[in-house]
């Protein structure tokens, strides 16, 4: 008789192998839902290029936080729509700036019972669209990154636990995480 070419077993030996060899699981413990949250609306707007998902109003985003939470979903990542744009993206870091306000409604509802994570780009936030600041027809990297680490800063203060940066600049952690210490 011969051997199979491939011997699992030796993977069976223990709770420990079998346990690091197992399939993978994924539960709801192990998801973050990223919400979209817009300013100025009064109900919430269906994303039409992502089926199921809405930009919710301030009132919503608390609701379908609370439900994520029941689902044993442990934390958020929040995408802010302003009203005002510009060419800075100063809603971006504005203490009045919807994901800051999000943020602290939250924080309010749920304290330490959901991890809340703020989404740092400044794209949704200028009027150009780019994730940075444009001086000359270029994207300013430094300029950009002094901007991200106030955004930072204005986030954690609203009660962000975990800052989540999805911009494209040079140095972007190390800029916010000096800002952050």
């Amino acid at each position: 008789m011969r051997f199979p070419a491939r011997r699992p077993r030796r993977l069976r030996r223990s709770p420990l192998l079998r346990g690091m060899v197992q399939e993978t699981h994924v539960s709801a413990a192990d998801l973050i839902a990223p919400l979209f949250v817009k300013e100025g609306i009064d109900k919430p707007i269906p994303i039409t290029s992502m089926p199921g998902q809405v930009q919710h109003t301030l009132a919503s985003v608390i609701d379908a936080c609370g439900e994520l939470a029941e689902l044993g979903v442990p934390a958020v990542i929040l995408f802010g729509i302003p009203n005002e744009k510009d060419g800075q993206g100063t809603q971006a870091f504005a203490d009045d700036g919807i994901v800051q306000r999000a943020l602290a409604a939250l924080r309010a509802e749920y304290g330490d019972r959901l991890v809340l994570i703020a989404d740092l780009c400044l794209c949704e936030y200028t009027d150009h669209g780019h994730c940075g600041i444009v001086r000359g027809g270029s994207i300013d990297n430094d300029a950009t990154l002094e901007v991200y680490a106030k955004t930072a800063v204005s986030q954690a203060k609203a009660g962000a636990d975990l800052i989540g940066p999805s911009g494209m600049m040079d140095g972007q952690v190390a800029a916010i995480r000096r800002a952050l210490d």
